[in-house]
Formats: C-alpha cells, sequence, structure tokens
C-alpha cells in the first residue's frame, strides 16, 4: 500500500495559494482515480482507493503545514505503511514554476512541511515530488512567507492544468514502485 501526501493549509483563506500545491495535486489525483476523500481522522482528511491495481490511501494533512509529520506519523502508523512507501507532494521554491523534480529521498531543503516529516518519521527515507512555484521577483518587497501564501497568478493558473496532468501521471508511475522512471521521466523536463 503506498500513501500519498499533499502538503499544504487547511481552509478556504489558503486554497488557492501556491503553497498548497500539494493539496491541488491530491485533489486531482482523488478525482482521476475516483477515489473519495472523506474520512477525517486526527488531524487529517483522507481516502482509499486504486491505482492500476495497487491500494492507495491520499491524505491532506489538516495540521497546517508546519506540523505536516503527525498527520502523516499517525496515519502511517495506524495503517502499517513503511516510510518509503509514503509519497510526498510540496511546493519548491528553488524550482521555476511547474518544474517538477522527484527524488528517492533528502533533507528537507528548508521546507517546513518537509522538516516535519522528517522529525516525526525519524526518517529522510521517503519519495518526494517538488513542484516549482517559483520565487518573487527579485525587485520585490515581499519576502518568501508572503509569497508562498499568495495565490497563483493569472498566467501561473493557466498553466497549471497542462502541469497537474505532468503531476498526475508521474504520480501514478511512482505508485507503480518506478521512483527511476519518474525522475527518468520529470526531471529532465
Amino acid at each position: 500500500m503506498k500513501l500519498i501526501v499533499g502538503l499544504g493549509n487547511p481552509g478556504q483563506k489558503y486554497k488557492g495559494n501556491r503553497h498548497n500545491i500539494g493539496f491541488m495535486a491530491v485533489d486531482r489525483f482523488a478525482k482521476a482515480h475516483d477515489i473519495e476523500l472523506c474520512i477525517r481522522k486526527k488531524k487529517a482528511v483522507f481516502g482509499r482507493g486504486m491505482c492500476d491495481g495497487r491500494e492507495i490511501v491520499l491524505l491532506k494533512p489538516q495540521t497546517f503545514m508546519n506540523l505536516s509529520g503527525e498527520a502523516v506519523l499517525y496515519l502511517a502508523s495506524f495503517l502499517k505503511i513503511k516510510t518509503k512507501d509514503i509519497i510526498t507532494i510540496t511546493d519548491d521554491t528553488e524550482l521555476p514554476f511547474g518544474k517538477i523534480r522527484i527524488r528517492r529521498s533528502g533533507g528537507h531543503g528548508g521546507h517546513n512541511g518537509i522538516r516535519s516529516l522528517i522529525y516525526s518519521l525519524k526518517s529522510e527515507d521517503f519519495p518526494r515530488l517538488r513542484f516549482g512555484i517559483g520565487r518573487p521577483p527579485s525587485k520585490s518587497e515581499k519576502d518568501l512567507c508572503e509569497y508562498v501564501l499568495e495565490d497563483f497568478t493569472q498566467e501561473e493558473t493557466n498553466l497549471l492544468n497542462e502541469k497537474m496532468d505532468e503531476v498526475i501521471e508521474a504520480i501514478r508511475i511512482m505508485v507503480l514502485g518506478s521512483i527511476d522512471e519518474a525522475m527518468n521521466n520529470f526531471n529532465k523536463k
């Protein structure tokens, strides 16, 4: 069984924020695979279903980004899912908008949601898909925190649908157990 975790912040206020790309991806994946995210327990919203014959659980932690690890640890422990079978989806300000980067494991790279997962799971050994959201313009007075909590621009929104199709395909390949194939197909684009 694979646990697919989209990182984000709960609530309508944050729904269209750049920081919520993980939630958006999980919602899109759920729709594509006819999975209802209707179970609410222990600071989490999740649903169970199938992806090409593999059992999966989709999770959106409701703890806010910086405490995401709490919900992930609870559900992974409850369902007895190994750390290497937890796939995370998150935003990345170091990548240009729409760029996908897949890794088998690694550090937090300054991302507080990933930092929380590493702390809670006591491991860096979980695959992750990072979606580039870019950085604020260099002459902007915005700091990074403000930037990630802003909604996508109209131009970004127009490109998001196309890019989300790539994210969904990358996740599907990762679920089927081929992290190397996913990295080869998407890290080079």
